[in-house]
């Protein structure tokens, strides 16, 4: 085997490993500048140099701000599987999740902070929710397009009304609930407009 034929594959290799790394580590720091500052008040500058990456790094591979906020916000909700909850426990399962979520993820915050400010965060946030929680109120109560859109636009408004109170305002009532104290109040309420008659 000719070992020069194995040099350029090799090589390039690397190159992809650097890059992917480069990419990844900007949409760290991206994801972090973004949730501590908000969409308006983080830079590219800032994100760079938490990345400990030169800017023009950034816009090498992302071109723009709204771009490499578009790609940090990346989000699936990775809702369960939910079709062997008992339909009477969707409300519960479901809000459980979500705080999962959140506490282990800082890239909803940044984007719930973000879509106060940003159009284009905005609708990052109703494609998300539209397209991940249409189905389940579609699922569970056979509801047609308008009604299951209704349904998931109330249970959003549940949801990212305890985040905005419980990670980005910090309202102290609010942090201080355990998960089974937030599933207590909010799971019926959940449960109602994506699964109730």
């Amino acid at each position: 085997m000719d070992v020069n034929m194995c040099w350029p594959t090799l090589v390039g290799m690397e190159t992809q490993r650097r890059s992917d790394a480069t990419k990844a580590a900007i949409l760290r720091a991206a994801r972090e500048r973004f949730a501590a500052d908000g969409y308006e008040r983080a830079t590219i500058r800032a994100i760079a140099a938490d990345a400990s990456i030169d800017p023009s790094m950034v816009m090498r591979y992302f071109g723009n701000k709204e771009r490499l906020f578009a790609a940090a916000a990346e989000f699936d909700l990775r809702l369960p599987d939910l079709s062997a909850v008992p339909p009477a426990e969707v409300g519960a399962a479901l809000i459980r999740h979500f705080l999962d979520r959140w506490d282990g993820d800082e890239t909803l915050t940044a984007l719930l902070r973000a879509g106060v400010t940003n159009e284009a965060a905005a609708e990052r946030m109703r494609k998300i929710f539209a397209g991940q929680l249409i189905p389940i109120a579609k699922a569970f109560t056979g509801a047609g397009e308008l009604e299951a859109a209704t349904r998931a636009g109330l249970a959003s408004s549940q949801v990212l009304g305890l985040a905005l109170t419980r990670y980005v305002l910090r309202l102290p009532p609010i942090v201080a609930m355990d998960p089974d104290t937030v599933e207590r109040w909010l799971g019926p309420t959940l449960q109602r407009y994506l699964a109730g008659s």
